[in-house]
């Protein structure tokens, strides 16, 4: 454990972005944005060479966005196929060290699927079935360690876009497994976080801006989110108008559990 907190000593890191799949943007996006009272900031064209579309909406400074292929072939398809829609598809972090951090990954056994280099973003992603449950990726944009500042894969004028009269904040990522122990361990060796327990006693890693707790489940995967709202009978009113099944407090949408705190 004290090569991760030397580690997480180096630089900082916080949670930017998480990215869902579904087989189709729509009605995925529609719904997110009206029952979450959120706007979509970007659609990014550059996407399209992997054989998807996107959109991305701001949640507070984090970054929701959905995926989804338009063609045969693509790793976000056969995630669909693999996982039958359930689960989210990629965790993405922010920080100052994304190669270093692809190299720290490397000497523990995950692999470094893909670097992208597109001036002044850079970005190194972890092959999935090395991170376990979901794609790990480490980015970094030259000249803004701002959390408001510029950050490319969300458009020129992302920060326009913050909505905060319904959705104030995404809070926590739940993530499932036949061990939650293990993989709490093994994201934290990943991401450089020591693993610490929650209220209820479970693992969890505790960024600056978000929180993943782990529980048990049939298999890896991202299985929720959760968002602190301003009035949660209203976002529940406005997923049962959208035809989503609500059970107290939560609904499934994008293939993750949508959960509602005040």
């Amino acid at each position: 454990m004290t090569e991760v907190i030397e580690m997480a000593g180096a630089g900082y890191i916080r949670l930017r972005q998480i990215c869902l799949v579904a087989p189709h943007l729509e009605p995925v996006v529609g719904d997110i944005a009206d029952i979450m009272g959120l706007r979509v900031c970007y659609r990014d064209g550059n996407v399209a060479k992997y054989g998807l579309e996107n959109a991305l909406l701001p949640v507070d400074t984090i970054l929701l966005e959905v995926v989804a292929p338009f063609q045969p072939g693509t790793a976000a398809g056969r995630f669909l196929d693999k996982t039958g829609g359930r689960g989210g598809y990629m965790a993405i972090f922010c920080c100052d060290d994304p190669d270093e951090r692809g190299k720290h990954a490397g000497k523990i056994g995950v692999r470094v699927a893909n670097v992208i280099d597109h001036a002044p973003y850079h970005g190194v992603q972890l092959h999935p079935r090395d991170c376990r449950a979901a794609f790990i990726e480490f980015n970094h944009t030259d000249g803004s360690d701002d959390i408001l500042g510029p950050y490319p894969p969300a458009g020129p004028d992302w920060q326009k876009s913050i909505a905060k009269d319904v959705t104030q904040a995404l809070i926590g990522v739940e993530m499932q497994s036949p061990d939650p122990q293990g993989l709490a361990e093994h994201w934290g060796r990943i991401i450089g976080i020591p693993v610490s327990k929650n209220a209820s006693g479970e693992p969890e890693l505790e960024l600056p801006n978000c929180s993943f707790r782990f529980v048990k489940g049939a298999s890896d995967i991202m299985s929720g989110l959760t968002f602190r709202v301003a009035d949660i009978d209203a976002v529940r009113d406005a997923a049962k108008k959208r035809g989503h099944a609500v059970a107290g407090d939560q609904f499934l949408l994008g293939g993750v559990t949508f959960r509602l705190a005040a």
